[in-house]
This record gives structure tokens, sequence and C-alpha cells, in this order.
């Protein structure tokens, strides 16, 4: 058998089999979990937040410009593949690019234009969603510490502007300017969890942090002992809850419900059992739930987070 007739048998089974891998690469992409309102999040959750839509653009955005970028080197591959493949006729070595000054000028220029314009967009969108406001409607210090979660409500419960006289020492460790929007008074209440808590409404794991829907809320994360993470999944956000140091966030949810929250920072043996859901209700609804914890006994605070001088905890007040 020549040459030629053998390269054209073994080419025939490659062809036959191409229209199957074709098929079976459709079938893995349409055949998935995702239905077509889902399909434009790119596997996000449902934002349920006034700032989470922002996040959720960046993301698409950053895919939009991925996917440009690959369909065009994607597509220089396939045609020096289709049209620069050896020919069986001719075996010489094809001439050969070099030191080609306006090339090297596009693929250097080129891959800066594409990091800044995503630079610039993504610290756009981080100062905007690390504002937050000097009256936010409620603040709630939360409390990393293995294995669970704890809820400091910073709220005055029982209405009266002179209790308590002073910040109390349980949050003591919390820099000063963090603690902005404490409404004079907040004498507080609280909930602590253990990684054996369920909520009774689905019986998910971890306790249970209550929010109201529509209103502005500080988050103030500190943590008792290592590195944790502070992530509610359908807020398209987490936050590092750091020893010594306080983050803030601001949020606002607007859409009830029961969301799934977890730690996203490997902390230690039982890492994967620091969970915890957020339930958004009614403003009513989470001002009486406040009353039913202070009804408990469960008024004031728990230790925030690991002790510090004034100097040591208001280090860093300029930082977000």
């Amino acid at each position: 058998m020549s040459p030629n007739g053998s390269d054209r048998s073994s080419r025939r089974p490659m062809r036959r089999k191409l229209p199957q891998a074709l098929a079976a690469g459709l079938v893995l992409v349409t055949a998935t979990g995702c239905t077509s309102e889902d399909f434009p999040r790119l596997g996000m959750p449902t934002p349920v937040t006034e700032e989470a839509p922002r996040i959720l653009a960046l993301w698409q955005g950053s895919w939009a410009a991925a996917l440009a970028v690959g369909v065009l080197v994607w597509g220089l591959i396939l045609w020096s593949v289709i049209f620069h493949r050896r020919s069986r006729t001719k075996v010489e070595i094809p001439r050969q690019t070099r030191y080609n000054m306006p090339i090297e000028t596009l693929y250097t220029v080129v891959p800066l234009i594409i990091v800044s314009v995503l630079f610039y967009f993504t610290a756009r969108d981080q100062s905007a969603l690390l504002k937050t406001s000097e009256r936010p409607d409620h603040v709630i210090n939360v409390v990393g510490y293995q294995w669970s979660w704890g809820f400091n409500y910073m709220e005055d419960v029982d209405g009266d502007p002179a209790t308590p006289g002073k910040l109390p020492k349980e949050v003591a460790s919390i820099a000063d300017k963090k603690l902005e929007g404490v409404p004079e008074g907040a004498e507080g209440v609280y909930d602590a969890g253990v990684p054996g808590d369920r909520n009774p409404q689905n019986g998910n794991p971890g306790p249970t942090l209550w929010l109201p829907k529509g209103e502005s809320v500080k988050f103030v994360l500190t943590s008792r002992d290592v590195i944790h993470s502070f992530w509610v999944v359908p807020f398209l956000m987490k936050m590092d809850v750091i020893p010594g140091h306080t983050n803030v966030f601001e949020v606002t949810p607007e859409k009830e419900g029961t969301f799934m929250g977890k730690c996203a920072e490997l902390c230690g043996t039982d890492h994967a059992r620091m969970l915890f859901n957020v339930k958004v209700v009614s403003p009513e609804r989470y001002q009486k739930h406040l009353q039913d914890l202070a009804d408990k006994g469960q008024t004031g605070y728990i230790p925030a987070g690991i002790p510090q001088s004034d100097a040591a905890k208001n280090a860093e007040t300029n930082n977000p």
C-alpha cells in the first residue's frame, strides 16, 4: 500500500469519530441543571441584596471579556492549523517571522489594556461595596470562633438611651471608628451558635442570623481565635474575619427567605461545620425576634474578639 493510501485509511476512523465527539460535546454543554433564567448569571445564585447586582455585573463582564479573548485565541489557533498545516507534497520549513515589532507591540499592549480595564472596574466596584453609611439602620457584630458563629445585635432593645452608660467590655476590642452607627443606649441582645444547631424551619445546620428586609445592615466582623470568612452565598460577597482586625461592610436585603451561609476560609479541623443561616424577614418580625431574645435572657453581648489596647485596636481606623 502506498504511503498516501495508508494516510487515508488512518484518517477514516477519525472522521467517523468526529461527529460522535461533537455530539458528546453538545450534550455536555446543554444537559446541565441550568435553566434559561439561570444561564445569564453564569453559575451565580440569584442576588437578594441591593448591592449584589453590582457584583453579578462584574462577574458577567469578566466572563464576557474572557470569552472574547478565548474566541480570538481559538480563532488564531484554528486559522494556523488549517492554513499553515504541513503539505504532503512540500516538506520545506515555512517562512519564519522574527523580530516583527508591530506584532510584538500588539501582543504586549493588548494584554495590558485588558488587565487595566478589568482592574478599573474591580477597583470601582470594590470601593462602592466597602462604603458604609454613617447612620445604618442596624449594626450587627458577627463573631467567628471555632467552630460556629455568634451574632451581637447592637440595638437599643429596651428603648432607654441611657443604658448602658459605657461600651460593654465584651465589644471593647472593636475599633471605635468601626462602631459608628451604633445607636445610643444599645445594650444589645445576642445569639451564640454551636455546630449542632439547626434552623427550626428547614433543618439546615448552624445558627440563624435574622435581618430586616429593606433596611440597611452594617456587619462588624470580628474573630476570637483564627481567621474565618463570613460568606452569605446569595449576597455574592464574602469578607475575612480576622483576629485583631475589624472588617466591616453593609448590605440592604431585598428578598425575604432563609439563605445559606458558611465560613469560606480553612480555619481548622471542623471548618466544614462552620455553617449558618440568614433569615430575612419584615422589619416588624425582626424587632419581634430581638424582643424574643431579650425575653429569653440573651441580653448584652458575647465576647467579640481578642483583647487589645486602645492604641492597637484603633491603629487601622483608616482602613475599610
